[in-house]
């Protein structure tokens, strides 16, 4: 079982083909918020892990810290008269900052005005409202009396609010400021020293999230224009990716043979890889985008092992297992060095013995006036004709050969014109089929001329 809390109804893959398996993560959260519960997966133990490694090298304060801090930091922002733009993604963390913020203005009573753009939040809030079973036990427990993601103080945003007196917080799309309404909205506000910006999350190297909290004040807009950077930058982090400490835990619980890391940064990835080689014991990959990784895999087989075999090799030394409960640790049977499963033709050869052929024989009789040679050769020439993909030979010695299987003809003793063909096939052959058609031969009476079939099932 499989569960991921990134965004309402995500999901991780798990993919079996055979014995081995592989565990698609796509984006995690292993901390429950106030609207999802935390990710977990059972000890399925595949044999390669993909997951992603946003935030490979950081590790998160207390949430509840940080949910404090924002609170603080709106509020004060409201206080002096400013106004707060919150650039999220349409999904996840706008609806659980939402949550956040509505819950704070019913305790505090504030009155100042909060906002969500229209469009793909909208979207997003009503597809909360219809699956509230998909989020966690006290969204669920509170929904007798009230959606949770109906909220009182919380309206949708008009474009002319932006140029709107007194204090605000909005939430606009998309969260790193590159592009849409959040930028919009920045470009406004930036120049007012009683304003705040409060990135949420992760912001992608060259977008304008990324150079403001990086220090940057001046801004190159489109068309060379300059933008003063004067209102407040704050960065709390309430991203719905997996911290490395969150990695780790997933890694924990699932138990792969091998790991392979994605959607990160190569130099964040590398420091994680080296971790991850370190306290697991396993090796870890992380291809670059377009190249492709082989990973050697050892599927487990199942054996069947004779009882008085392993007595036999446990009164060497060392307890005896219950067969009823086999030990194993990664899928794999622990015994004594010295049982190791081999081939069979691995055993013969270390052994020394000589492998054992088991064949079955039968005779089938036909009328023929031509010699024993003539009547081989026009059977070999039909079988190939109606055996195609298959090998069939004709050797020296007046024998055909169709891969194990041998034919030989001969004439009875008692009547030259009476054939007797030989066929003789190995036990590994299970079914083979034979036709003989189109052969002008004399049949015995009771048989059918010119058709014979001979079968052999096993």
């Amino acid at each position: 079982r499989l569960c991921l809390r990134h965004v309402l109804g995500a999901a991780m893959v798990h993919i079996k083909v055979g014995s081995e398996s592989v565990v698609y993560t796509g984006d995690y959260n292993m901390t429950p918020d106030r609207h999802l519960g935390a990710a977990w997966i059972d000890k399925c133990r595949p044999d390669i892990l993909i997951s992603e490694s946003t935030y490979a090298t950081t590790i998160r304060d207390s949430k509840r810290c940080r949910e404090r801090d924002f609170l603080k930091k709106v509020h004060e922002s409201i206080e002096r008269g400013g106004k707060v733009l919150i650039p999220v993604f349409a999904l996840g963390r706008a609806q659980e900052l939402c949550i956040l913020l509505e819950t704070f203005w019913e305790r505090m009573n504030l009155k100042a005005p909060i906002y969500f753009s229209t469009g793909l939040t909208e979207k997003a809030n009503h597809y909360y409202k219809l699956f509230i079973t998909w989020t966690n036990q006290k969204i669920r427990k509170t929904f007798v009396q009230r959606n949770m993601f109906e909220f009182k103080h919380i309206k949708a945003f008009d474009r002319s609010y932006a140029d709107n007196p007194g204090p605000m917080v909005v939430f606009a799309t998309p969260g790193m400021l590159h592009a849409g309404q959040s930028l919009q909205i920045f470009k406004k506000w930036a120049g007012n020293e009683k304003n705040m910006v409060i990135m949420p999350g992760y912001c992608v190297q060259g977008t304008i999230g990324h150079k403001i909290l990086n220090g940057q004040r001046k801004l190159e807009m489109e068309g060379r224009a300059t933008l003063d950077v004067k209102l407040q930058v704050e960065y709390m982090s309430f991203s719905a990716h997996a911290d490395a400490k969150g990695i780790m835990q997933l890694i924990r619980m699932a138990e792969p043979r091998n790991m392979l890391l994605v959607h990160g940064e190569a130099v964040k990835m590398e420091f994680l890889k080296g971790k991850i080689e370190q306290e697991f014991s396993i090796d870890c990959y992380m291809p670059a985008n377009g190249e492709t990784t082989t990973v050697t895999t050892n599927p487990s087989v199942p054996v069947d092992i004779s009882l008085n075999l392993l007595k036999r090799e446990m009164a060497l030394g060392g307890p005896l297992p219950d067969p009823k409960k086999p030990r194993t640790m990664h899928g794999t049977l622990i015994m004594k060095e010295n049982v190791s499963l081999v081939s069979s033709e691995q055993a013969l050869k270390e052994l020394g013995l000589n492998e054992h052929q088991l064949r079955f024989t039968c005779h089938v009789q036909l009328q023929d006036p031509h010699s024993d040679a003539d009547t081989l050769h026009r059977i070999y020439t039909h079988l190939k004709s109606v055996l195609k993909g298959y090998t069939i030979q004709h050797l020296p010695d007046g024998t055909v050969i169709v891969e194990s299987i041998v034919i030989k003809v001969s004439s009875s003793t008692e009547d030259s014109n009476t054939k007797v063909l030989l066929l003789s096939w190995s036990y590994q052959v299970k079914t083979w089929t034979l036709f003989l058609e189109g052969l002008p031969m004399q049949s015995k009476p009771g048989s059918s001329a010119n058709h014979l079939v001979i079968e052999s099932l096993f």
